[in-house]
């Protein structure tokens, strides 16, 4: 225990990490300085890495053994927005010595071309791959180009040379100097200049992911305005606003804290958390987060969390931490790597030596073809076509209100089999409403249901505010009460205009030996359907029922058929509500079995069973006593607007709008994302294949090995990046909406 207090953890931004052959090299740098691989945590998308240093390493001491890789670091600062602006040659340098390298590249070829007086010169009095006679002036042209072109790559390259660890910056290096020591000063100066191109593009698409992200940071005003207890408004930043806080919001503002509405009334846009593309109307006592936007109503919350613990501070660093639970495909894609660039290494060794020296073959082809060997064998393409891929899949994911935990959690929808769900919060509403008014004994149902109204006016019970709600929306003035007297676990009685009035459950009224036998057989007939009751009645007789129920969400039925359709292939529905209540609502919705009440632990028995059976469940669920059974299966899966805060802590996906139609679209999202992970591994490995073939039958050049390795990255990149756009309507309930974010 002593030494865990001696550790400290440390977050770094590392400038130029931008795929797992960087996370490797930082691994076997940084490693045996803090005491292995295993206290280092990276998150390509935003470029950070997390260190348990022992107290003897200081930051300085990382931040120097980082700059010994070739890329550079800084401590991190969590608030972006006070990190001073990067210079110019740090946010343009990449850009700059590329663009330079071509355009020293093209102006070298056009004076070779001048010079000789013809284009065919340049390239080569034998065609590509013979350009040896080349004029002073231009090698310097040609040498410029290749310095501009290898300026971020040679660091790199040297570090992998001294540790005997090959990457694909060594290969493009060798391949390169290579060139020129058989005095092919074009094709070098080509490489050198698209394989700059390659790593800007690279970076660029990890950008742009990462911006897709990191947009989540600027929905966060950077000022609240409090209202002080004598009516002043003083501005300040959410960090500094206490617990408890009033906070104006105007209209079209974000609303700068999770809140509780206090004051006015208006409607506000949730997409940025939910994916709600409909304003949803708030007023006194609803709820709303940090990050949402304000309609044309002036409004005053009460703040109910500080800034750091707010529902998008928490999406934010879900979705950071995210990239730290890597995905089964990027594993296997970073253990291929491993094994295959010194593959490559020692192939191309064999093709440079092997045919001079023992079948007889000339050295300068074959040391040309060796060079082609090296530059595409570069696994650019294919270390970046998994990250990238899992990167768009999880921003993508968080604009449709979907918050996916890590890449591991992106991958393991599309082998879903079965779907065990909760019933009460998740294929209901979570909330009772009136669904019925019935009158007995010469009573009309709004007399019945203003005398109810009147008595549950005193009560705060769940089934109370749902009749009071009722007869609010019906218009019903509630009369005055007398002697209001609750009845525990049973009920109530007052007296009105000077009449003695109960109301409570059916054991109440039998316990009263008020029941007949056609009242019985009513009621148990609606409670078999699945509705709660409340009679109500006088001394003498029933007056009536208010049936209470708590509706099944809108879109479930059409959800479970999706979910069918979409292969899975048994949806349970597990309840701890009463077996008549969940039969009911299980026929109407066309689950496939049922399970009624359970405790928490009969609920992960049964996930147990699923799991046994089928192999890939997910579980759904909203609730404190839904988080061991979320935990168990292969998945768990949070309501996330309505939620416990247990049950999206243990989720490994949660669905932040309450939308049950977001089930087929994350399976629909997570098998496309697939599609495309297994489409890029596809055609990086068969375009290095076919030039491998190209190559040792002399057909290949150096540039044209380049240009493919360069178009094959770009085509894996723009293939990944598809998943940032909208989807097109699937059918699907949600397979397509508006984007969050």
């Amino acid at each position: 225990m002593a030494e865990e207090s001696e550790e400290m953890s440390m977050h770094l931004k590392i400038h130029g990490m931008d795929c797992a052959d960087e996370v490797a090299v930082l691994k076997r740098e940084i490693g045996p300085l803090v005491g292995g691989q295993e206290r280092l945590t990276f998150d390509i998308l935003l470029g950070r890495m997390t260190v348990q240093a022992p107290a003897d390493v200081s930051p300085e001491d990382l931040v120097a053994a980082v700059g010994r890789t070739g890329m550079r670091a800084e401590l991190w600062t969590e608030d972006q927005r006070a990190v001073p602006r990067a210079g110019f040659w740090r946010q343009h340098g990449r850009t700059v010595t590329t663009v330079a390298s071509g355009m020293l590249t093209l102006a070298a070829f056009a004076a070779h071309a001048f010079i000789a007086g013809d284009l065919a010169a340049a390239l080569g009095a034998e065609g590509l791959g013979s350009t040896h006679d080349v004029p002073l002036l231009v090698r310097g042209l040609y040498g410029l180009a290749v310095v501009a072109g290898a300026w971020f790559i040679l660091p790199k390259a040297w570090f992998a040379a001294r540790r005997l660890r090959p990457d694909m910056n060594l290969l493009m290096t060798v391949a390169v100097v290579g060139a020129i020591a058989i005095g092919e000063w074009f094709e070098a100066a080509t490489v050198a200049f698209l394989f700059a191109v390659a790593q800007a593009l690279e970076s660029w698409s990890i950008g742009r992911a990462r911006r897709a992200v990191s947009a989540l940071l600027d929905l966060t005003p950077v000022t609240a305005r409090i209202v002080s207890p004598d009516g002043a408004y003083r501005d300040v930043a959410p960090a500094d606003v206490p617990v408890g806080s009033r906070v104006q919001v105007r209209p079209g503002e974000r609303i700068p804290l999770d809140g509780i509405v206090r004051q006015g009334r208006t409607a506000v846009n949730q997409a940025p958390i939910t994916g709600e593309s409909v304003p949803v109307d708030k007023d006194s006592g609803s709820s709303v987060f940090a990050g949402t936007i304000n309609g044309d109503g002036a409004i005053v919350i009460e703040s109910t969390k500080p800034a750091g613990d707010t529902t998008l501070a928490h999406i934010i660093r879900l979705v950071r931490d995210a990239q730290s639970r890597r995905a089964p495909a990027e594993q296997w894609v970073e253990r291929f790597a491993r094994i295959y660039t010194p593959a490559v290494l020692v192939v191309a060794v064999l093709v440079l030596f092997v045919p001079p020296l023992l079948f007889g073959g000339a050295w300068t082809p074959w040391t040309y073809r060796a060079l082609v060997l090296l530059v595409i064998g570069c696994p650019c393409a294919l270390v970046i076509s998994t990250p990238v891929t899992i990167v768009a899949a999880l921003a993508a994911a968080a604009r449709h209100g979907v918050l996916i935990k890590g890449g591991l959690f992106v991958e393991a929808p599309a082998r879903l089999r079965a779907i065990a769900m909760d019933k009460t919060g998740t294929l209901t509403i979570g909330s009772p409403i009136v669904t019925n008014v019935i009158a007995h004994n010469d009573h009309s149902p709004q007399d019945v249901l203003q005398l109810a109204v009147s008595m549950e006016a005193h009560s705060d019970h769940p089934i109370a505010r749902a009749i009071v709600a009722h007869g609010a929306a019906e218009g019903v003035q509630a009369k005055p009460v007398q002697d209001f007297q609750a009845l525990q676990g049973r009920g109530a009685s007052a007296r009105i205009e000077g009449r003695e009035y109960w109301l409570g459950s059916h054991r109440h009224l039998e316990e009263r030996g008020q029941e007949t036998t056609e009242i019985h057989d009513e009621l148990e007939q609606l409670a078999a359907a699945g509705q709660t009751v409340v009679v109500f009645g006088d001394d003498s007789h029933v007056c009536g029922f208010i049936t209470v129920a708590d509706p099944v969400r809108p879109d479930a039925r059409r959800t479970v058929q999706a979910l069918r359709e979409a292969g899975i292939e048994s949806i349970v529905m597990l309840t701890g509500d009463n077996q008549g209540a969940a039969r009911a609502i299980a026929q109407h919705i066309g689950v496939d079995s049922v399970q009624a009440e359970l405790l928490p632990a009969d609920k992960v028995r049964a996930v147990e069973e699923l799991v046994g059976h089928y192999g890939t469940v997910a579980m759904v669920g909203d609730g404190v006593n839904d988080a061991p059974a979320m935990a168990r299966a292969t998945i768990g899966i949070a309501m996330g607007a309505a939620g416990s805060d247990a049950a999206i802590e243990t989720a490994d996906i949660a669905l932040m709008s309450d939308d049950l139609a977001k089930l087929p679209w994350l399976i629909e999202h997570s098998r496309r994302t697939l599609s495309i992970i297994r489409q890029n591994i596809g055609v990086s490995l068969g375009v290095k294949t076919i030039f491998v073939l190209l190559t040792v039958s002399g057909f290949a050049s150096l540039w044209a090995a380049i240009a493919a390795d360069m178009g094959v990255s770009l085509l894996v990149i723009f293939n990944a990046l598809r998943l940032l756009r909208p989807e097109p309507e699937s059918g699907i309930p949600g397979g397509a909406g508006r984007p969050a974010v």
